[in-house]
């Protein structure tokens, strides 16, 4: 006698009412998924556009703050540094706010934040080639930059990044990541104004001395930089940037005199 199993013979109309039946809830299963999808990534993108609008809110509500007398109130400064790490999580920026802090920390030192002045310090550097950076130092107190570890780390950096040691900053950098934990973009910023110097600077580049400048990032992340800029990469690792003489365009200088203007001239030295 078997012990296995049987197999029941279902009728084949009730076969095909089963398979419709299986079918028609994995379709729906499928589309409940799609749907699901669908309004994740909406929802995303409403929480995006929130955020840049509660962003763009703030920015005016600073702005308002900043054209009055109330921009040299001290009771204003923690709506500021609020302003600051809102620039730092959304990466935004904002150099008028944030020089109006570093002014603010100058004519009352007592509120003088260590964290917030290294925050505004890095996101002056995520815009150079622009000199941000150089007013946002110029307004600390010397004694600052020279016994706060963050504040004389960072200034450290930048004069790394103003002298193009780019290969020097990514490895003190490294040494120091804790300084940018939460600064959104901060490294791509940085690849940006390091593409830029490339730019304006090399008509041929090794891969691996630009892999090096960019902070040795993968090689698909060069490749990324290397799109964006239009360069491109010969089968000896050569990567061609740009045709410097090609830029330099002749301007003809037509200088008009009339005779009224020399005959002065000409009269007193007969």
């Amino acid at each position: 006698m078997s012990c296995g199993p049987s197999v029941i013979q279902l009728p084949g109309h009730v076969t095909t009412a089963l398979s419709v039946f299986f079918s028609l809830r994995a379709l729906s299963f499928r589309s409940t998924c799609g749907c699901l999808r669908f309004y994740n990534q909406k929802d995303r993108n409403k929480s995006l556009d929130q955020m840049a609008a509660s962003f763009e809110q703030m920015r005016a509500n600073v702005g308002k703050l900043l054209r009055g007398i109330d921009r040299y109130n001290p009771e204003n400064l923690a709506t500021l540094e609020r302003y600051v790490e809102t620039q730092v999580k959304e990466n935004a920026y904002d150099l008028e706010a944030n020089l109006a802090i570093l002014k603010l920390y100058q004519f009352n030192p007592a509120y003088f934040q260590v964290t917030v002045t290294s925050q505004i310090l890095l996101k002056a550097l995520t815009n150079l080639p622009h000199t941000d950076f150089t007013l946002c130092k110029c307004m600390i107190d010397q004694t600052h930059q020279q016994e706060e570890r963050p504040i004389r780390q960072i200034l450290y950096l930048g004069n790394l990044l103003e002298t193009c040691h780019f290969q020097s900053f990514w490895s003190s950098l490294e040494e120091n990541r804790e300084f940018i934990d939460g600064i959104t973009g901060f490294e791509d910023s940085v690849r940006k104004f390091i593409c830029h110097v490339v730019g304006i600077t090399y008509q041929n580049i090794e891969h691996r001395l630009l892999a090096e400048m960019l902070g040795d990032p993968l090689d698909t992340q060069v490749k990324v930089w290397m799109s964006k800029y239009g360069w491109t990469e010969n089968e000896e690792g050569q990567i061609f940037i740009f045709n410097q003489e090609e830029s330099v365009k002749p301007k003809n200088i037509v200088e008009k005199i009339d005779f009224e203007s020399v005959s002065s001239i000409m009269a007193t030295s007969q």
